[in-house]
C-alpha cells in the first residue's frame, strides 16, 4: 500500500549529511559482520559529506570521551571487512546506566557536534540507546544549568537520533530473521560438527555437543537441523515429561539400525518443562548410565563468536549499513528510534521499543511455561526451523504411518551444487511421514530413462545433510530427446508425481515435461521444483541452492588473495567467477570480499569503462591501500576476456601496480554445503513435498492422479519474504532463455552499494527502503508462507 507521493524515485546521492555527525558503536557481545557493518556505515555516511566518528569500547567510550571519539576517514575501515569480532571494541559498561554517566556521555557527543547514532548490538544495547534517547534534552537542560554547555547549544543540538542494527549471534531479537553474526556462528559449529562426525563415526560414539544461547534456542535448533542431530534440547521448547526414556529409545534404535553415531546438541540455556537446566553433563550422564554407550561432551563456548564473518554476514551487514544512514538521514524528532533488519530478502525499519517488548515477553513466556506462545513470539522463521525438525529428526513406526499408494519421485538435474542431497533427504522423510513412496532416479532424467530407478527409505538419506555434490547423480541432459523411455518408466513404476532439484535445466526441463502431457498421459502428475544452483539464475526465485556454499568459496579465496597482496604492496587480482552469463557470484562476492570492481553480462561495460576502473586503481595506489581487487564473470563479454583484462590492466599500470590473475573454476561447484544451503535446501524442499501431497490429493479421481492443468507444474522460489509456488508457464515470460537468466534480477538493485563502498560515483536508488513497520505477531497459519 503505498501513497502516490512514492512514485518519484528516492536516490541515495541526493541526500545530503552535510552539517551532520553520526557516531558508530559497537556493545555487548561481539559478533562477526560487526566490522563490515561499521565500514558501511562510514563510508556511506561519507559518502554523503556526513562527519562519522568512531565511538571505541562502546558506551564506556561514550563516557570517557577524548581519545575514544575519533572523526575517522574513508581508509580508516579499510581492510576490516574480513575480520570477525569488532575492531572498534565492545565493553559491558556500568557507568552508562546511570544518570550521571550518560549526563557525561550527553557532553562528550555535544562538543563534537553528534546527534546522530548507529548502535550496532543486542538488545541490552539498543534498549539503553532509547533510554539515552528519551532523556537527551533532560541531560542538555541540566548541563546548560551547570554552565557545562550554553544555551545555543541546547537549541542546536536539541535531538538525537538512533538507529540499532543487531549484532548478536544467537539470533534472539524480535522482527528481524537474522541478526549479524547467526549465520557465521552456525559456520563454526557446522565445521565442529563435520569434524566430530567422522571421529564419532570410527568409534561408535555418542556426542554431546552444547553450544550457546542462554535464552534463545536458534543456534541449537538450525545446527540440529543443518547436521541431521537425533536430539535438540532448547529453552524455548522443552521436552515432554518423561523425555529420558523417549530420548533412550530413540538413540538405540538408531544403533541397531548400524547407525554408527548419535549426535545430541544441547542450547546452553535448556531446559525442562518445569524450567529445570538441563545440561549437557546430565544428558552424558543419562545415555551413559542407561544405555552402556561411549559418550563424550564438546562444549564449543566462544569459538562461536571467532572466526571471519561468512559472506551471508558481511552482505547482510553491509546492506543494513547503508540503511542505517538511510534511516539517520530521514529521521525526525517524531519518529521512534528505529532497528534496521531484514525479514526474509528485504530490509525493514522496524520501531526499536517494539522489537524489545516482543523480546522481553518471549522471555516472560518462558519463564511462565507458556512455550507455545513463546516459539510463536520467536517468529515465523524460528517456528518453521522448529516444525521443520521434528518432521524429519523422528521417524513414526511403520504402523502409525498413513498409506497412501502414491509413489513420488526425485532426481538431480543440471550441474551439482552443494545442499542438493540436504533437499533430497528431506523431500524422502516428508514423503514417507506424508505416507507416500519414495523413489530415487540416478544421474538425471538421462538415469531415468534407462530405468535407473529405485525405492528409497528413511534411513537411506541419514547423514546426507552435510554431504556436498550429488549423491543420486546429475546430468544436464533435458528429457526432450527421452519422453518416450522416461513415460515408460513412469508407467512401469507407477510414479504418480516428480520433485526436480536442480538448475536452469531442470527449469527447461519440466517445460518439455509440460509440454509433453498432450501426447503422454504419464506427465499428467503433479510436479514441483525445487531451484539449486550455484549461478542463482533460475527465474521466479531470489536464492538457490548451493549458491551461498559457492559464495563462500569464492570470499575465502578472496580474503587469501588479498592477504598475500598486503605482502607485496602495489598488486591487482583480477578473479574469475563461474555463473555462465549470470552476474550474481561476481557481483555478490565482490560485495562480500570488498573488490574494487565487478565485471558482469547484465550490466554492458566498455573500454571507457575499464580505462576508468584502471584510473581508479592507480589513485588508490597512492593512498595507504595499496592493492586491489576486481571480479569478472566468466560470460560477462566474449572479447574482453579474463586474460584480456587481464593484459590491459598490466599495460596501463605499469610502473604504478603489477597485474596477476585467477580462474576460481569447479572449486566454486564442490565443497560441504554452508549452514544456510543446508537449511534452505532442507526447508524448502520439505515445503515442496507437502505441496505434492496437496496436489495428489485434489487430482486423484476415480482411482488415478490425472493433473493437466498449469498449476500443475510449479517451481517453488523465495521471493522477498515469502516462499511461493509459481507454475512454470507464467514464469517463461520472465526468462531470457538466450541467456539462460530471469530478466529481472533483485540483487542487481545492490549493485550501486558495491560501487559506493568501493569509492566511485554513482546513482543509487533506494525508493524501497524506508516505510517504518510495526512488528507483526504473526498468526500461526502463517508460520506455513514460509520465511527461510
Amino acid at each position: 500500500p503505498r501513497s502516490a507521493m512514492d512514485h518519484q524515485p528516492k536516490f541515495f546521492e541526493n541526500l545530503s549529511g552535510t552539517g551532520k555527525a553520526i557516531g558508530v558503536l559497537t556493545s555487548g557481545g561481539d559478533a562477526q559482520g560487526m566490522n563490515a557493518a561499521v565500514r558501511a556505515v562510514v563510508r556511506m555516511g561519507i559518502y554523503v559529506k556526513a562527519k562519522v566518528y568512531f565511538v571505541y569500547e562502546g558506551y564506556q567510550g561514550m563516557v570517557d570521551g577524548g581519545d575514544n571519539i575519533v572523526e575517522v576517514s574513508w581508509e580508516s575501515v579499510s581492510s576490516i571487512l574480513q575480520v570477525g569480532g569488532t575492531v572498534i571494541g565492545s565493553a559491558r559498561c556500568k557507568s552508562f546506566r546511570t544518570r550521571e554517566g550518560r549526563l557525561q556521555a550527553a557532553y562528550n557527543l555535544v562538543q563534537r557536534g553528534i546527534t546522530n547514532l548507529c548502535v550496532i548490538g543486542g538488545d541490552g544495547s539498543l534498549t539503553g540507546a532509547n533510554l539515552f534517547r528519551e532523556e537527551w534534552s533532560g541531560l542538555l537542560e541540566e548541563l546548560a544549568q551547570k554552565g557545562k554547555i550554553d544555551e545555543d547549544a541546547v537549541k542546536k543540538y536539541a535531538y538525537l537520533n538512533i538507529v540499532g542494527m543487531v549484532g548478536s549471534i544467537d539470533n534472539d531479537f524480535c522482527g528481524t530473521d537474522m541478526t549479524i553474526g547467526t549465520d557465521s556462528a552456525l559456520h563454526r559449529i557446522i565445521e565442529v560438527v563435520d569434524a566430530i562426525m567422522t571421529t564419532a563415526q570410527s568409534h561408535q560414539r555418542t556426542f554431546v555437543l552444547e553450544v550457546m544461547g542462554r535464552h534463545c534456542g536458534y543456534l541449537a535448533l538450525v545446527s540440529a537441523l543443518a547436521c541431521g542431530a537425533d536430539w535438540v534440547f532448547i529453552p524455548e521448547y522443552p521436552p515432554e515429561e518423561g523425555w529420558e526414556d523417549s530420548m533412550c529409545v530413540k538413540l538405540s534404535e538408531n544403533r541397531a539400525r548400524k547407525k554408527r553415531l548419535n549426535i545430541i546438541i544441547v542450547a546452553e540455556g535448556a531446559i525442562d518443562c518445569h524450567n529445570k537446566p538441563i545440561t549437557s553433563e546430565k544428558v552424558k550422564d543419562l545415555v551413559v548410565q542407561r544405555l552402556g554407550f561411549d559418550t563424550r561432551v564438546t562444549i564449543l563456548g566462544h569459538v562461536q563468536r571467532g572466526g571471519t564473518p561468512s559472506a551471508f554476514d558481511r552482505i547482510l551487514a553491509s546492506r543494513m549499513g547503508v540503511e542505517a544512514v538511510l534511516a539517520l538521514l530521514e529521521a525526525t524528532p517524531a519518529t521512534p528510534a528505529c532497528v534496521v533488519s531484514l525479514s526474509g530478502n528485504q530490509a525493514v525499519r522496524l520501531p526499536l521499543m517494539e522489537c524489545v517488548q516482543m523480546t522481553q515477553e518471549v522471555q516472560k513466556a518462558m519463564d511462565e511455561g507458556r512455550f507455545v506462545e513463546a516459539v510463536r513470539l520467536r517468529g515465523r522463521s524460528f517456528e518453521n526451523n522448529l516444525n521443520t525438525y521434528k518432521l524429519l529428526s523422528h521417524k513414526k513406526p511403520d504402523a502409525e504411518l498413513p498409506k497412501t499408494n502414491f509413489n513420488v519421485a526425485v532426481l538431480n538435474v543440471g550441474a551439482p551444487a552443494a545442499g542438493m542431497n540436504a533437499a533430497v533427504r528431506a523431500a524422502v522423510r516428508v514423503g514417507i511421514t506424508e505416507g507416500h513412496k519414495m523413489f530415487a532416479v540416478i544421474d538425471g532424467f538421462e538415469g531415468f530413462a534407462r530405468g535407473k530407478i529405485k525405492e528409497i527409505s528413511w534411513g537411506y538419506v541419514g547423514g546426507w545433510t552435510g554431504q556436498g555434490g550429488s549423491i543420486l547423480g546429475t546430468k544436464r541432459t533435458l528429457p526432450a530427446k527421452y519422453l518416450e523411455k522416461i513415460a515408460d518408466q513412469m508407467r512401469t513404476n507407477n510414479i504418480n508425481a516428480l520433485m526436480v532439484i536442480g538448475g536452469f535445466e531442470a527449469y527447461l526441463g519440466l517445460l518439455e515435461l509440460s509440454a509433453a502431457r498432450e501426447k503422454y498421459d504419464e506427465f499428467c502428475v503433479p510436479m514441483v521444483m525445487v531451484p539449486a544452483t550455484v549461478s542463482n539464475n533460475v527465474p521466479g526465485s531470489d536464492f538457490s541452492i548451493g549458491a551461498d556454499t559457492a559464495l563462500n568459496t569464492i570470499t575465502d579465496t578472496c580474503d587469501r588473495i588479498k592477504q598475500s597482496a598486503s605482502g607485496t604492496k602495489r598488486r591487482v587480482f583480477i578473479i574469475e567467477t563461474m555463473g555462465g552469463y549470470c552476474g550474481y557470484l561476481a557481483n555478490m562476492g565482490a560485495l562480500a570480499a570488498g573488490a574494487d570492481a565487478a565485471y558482469i553480462f547484465e550490466e554492458q561495460f566498455d573500454i571507457r569503462e575499464l580505462q576508468a576502473n584502471v584510473e581508479h586503481l592507480t589513485e588508490k595506489m597512492k593512498t595507504s591501500i595499496q592493492r586491489g581487487l576486481v571480479l569478472r564473470n566468466e560470460n560477462c563479454n566474449e572479447n574482453y576476456t579474463t586474460d584480456f583484462i587481464y593484459q590491459l590492466y598490466s599495460e596501463e599500470g605499469k610502473g604504478v601496480f603489477d597485474c596477476r590473475k585467477n580462474v576460481l573454476g569447479h572449486m566454486q561447484q564442490g565443497g560441504a554445503p554452508s549452514p544456510f544451503d543446508r537449511n534452505f535446501g532442507t526447508k524448502i524442499s520439505a515445503k515442496a513435498m507437502q505441496w505434492i501431497s496437496k496436489k495428489l490429493n485434489e487430482t486423484y479421481r476415480k482411482g488415478k492422479v490425472f493433473a493437466n492443468t498449469d498449476d500443475s507444474v510449479c517451481l517453488l522460489g523465495m521471493r522477498r519474504r515469502n516462499l511461493v509456488f509459481q507454475p512454470v508457464a507464467e514464469l517463461k515470460n520472465e526468462t531470457d532463455f538466450v541467456h539462460r537468466i530471469p530478466k529481472e534480477q533483485w540483487w542487481l538493485k545492490l549493485r550501486p552499494l558495491m560501487k559506493i563502498l568501493a569509492k566511485y560515483k554513482t546513482s543509487y536508488d533506494v525508493s524501497d527502503s524506508g516505510q517504518l513497520e510495526h512488528v507483526a505477531m504473526h498468526s500461526p497459519k502463517e508460520a506455513e508462507t514460509g520465511a527461510i
